[in-house]
């Protein structure tokens, strides 16, 4: 079980002329990853996904390697603390982090095929057989009065009873998109909102004044991640939850605001904050001081794998039998030829749920002809 190779694939699937898609701050053109493989002695291999930017991950990867090959898989836990504490003048938020929380995603998933167990049993053990998902849409376009209500209405067919929506343009513009995504979609479907950091706090609390009549399920970062203090004020005079985390990297950086209770719900991405190695202290805290958690994912059928074993690892605590809010999934609806097309079989949700994979590792076949295809060189 010793680490033989690690290589990186860098993928991008650009987006149709006219079809850019995204959030307040700006609009994606392309849909970019870095897939990871991770080779065993024996031949077993693991795949992970790394967030940002491929070019800069590859640029990583010699250094990763002097540290990873010829490591046990299921030490390799040691040697990401290692690489953090000697290299800590390039920070935790960032590239070393993005690459190690890829190859961590591949080692669980190559030790899993070696034992003969789904990731979920490495990391915690089965709590659930489903999880549950909510559809990330209405999104923000480059003709957002033509295409928002479209968004919303394939929402509503698609029978979506949890589904998050952009805002962020303007307090103003926050109610229009909520009125008109509550009269299509029905009062009955839990709707959340994302700002993508695009406010100050007046601004915020403007926006969630407007909002709150609207019953929603929460307010996804509302201020930048460095405004700590914000998000401690903000928590304390809202009447609706605030959500954050995707751009908070490893456990210290969810600490500070945990330890501050400064928000309702963390959202760490798998793909960014230290994989499965973070994910897991990063949900200890959450639990220990009583939050909710629920992992953004906005990359291909990989990340999105991972969040669905994590989840299902996840205890319920402080809940038994009955759970008043399920821990959501994020599944993205926009168009990304990369959470699909790379697997050989994707996890689709049916009744707004994704069954939990039994089969060794992640429990994916990823399609090596379409990886090629989109492959950037």
């Amino acid at each position: 079980m010793v680490i033989q190779d690690i290589s990186f694939v860098p993928l991008q699937a650009q987006l149709p002329g006219g079809g850019a898609y995204g959030m307040s701050k700006s609009l994606a053109t392309a849909r970019a990853t870095t897939l990871v493989r991770l080779k065993l002695a024996d031949g077993t291999e693991g795949i992970g996904e790394a967030w940002g930017m491929p070019q800069v991950n590859l640029a990583y990867l010699p250094l990763l390697k002097g540290y990873l090959v010829g490591t046990h898989v299921l030490d390799i836990e040691h040697a990401y603390s290692l690489m953090l504490a000697r290299h800590y003048h390039f920070g935790v938020q960032g590239p070393l982090t993005w690459c190690i929380s890829g190859i961590d995603m591949a080692a669980k998933d190559a030790a899993g095929k070696m034992l003969g167990q789904p990731v979920h049993r490495l990391i915690g053990g089965k709590q659930a057989d489903k999880v549950h998902i909510y559809a990330s849409g209405g999104y923000l376009t480059e003709n957002s009065a033509r295409d928002f209500e479209p968004q919303i209405e394939a929402m509503a067919k698609g029978g979506h009873r949890a589904v998050k929506i952009k805002i962020g343009v303007s307090p103003a513009s926050d109610e229009e998109r909520v009125a008109t995504a509550r009269r299509m979609l029905g009062p009955d479907v839990d709707i959340m909102v994302d700002i993508n950091s695009n406010y100050t706090l007046d601004l915020a609390r403007e926006s969630i004044t407007r909002l709150a009549p609207y019953k929603i399920g929460w307010v996804e970062e509302p201020l930048s991640p460095q405004d700590v203090s914000g998000y401690e004020i903000l928590q304390r005079w809202s009447q609706v939850p605030i959500a954050t985390g995707e751009a908070l990297y490893t456990a210290f950086d969810f600490k500070r605001l945990i330890d501050r209770r400064a928000v309702d719900v963390i959202q760490p991405d798998l793909s960014l904050c230290g994989g499965f190695w973070q994910g897991k202290q990063i949900a200890q805290l959450a639990m220990m001081d009583h939050l909710r958690l629920s992992p953004h994912v906005w990359g291909s059928g990989v990340g999105l794998a991972a969040a669905v074993h994590f989840v299902a690892s996840l205890p319920v605590y402080p809940h038994t039998n009955n759970v008043p809010r399920p821990t959501l999934v994020e599944y993205d609806l926009g168009t990304n030829p990369l959470r699909d097309s790379i697997l050989k079989n994707p996890l689709k949700p049916v009744d707004g749920v994704i069954v939990v994979p039994d089969a060794p590792g992640l429990g994916i076949e990823v399609d090596w002809d379409a990886v090629e295809r989109h492959a950037l060189r």
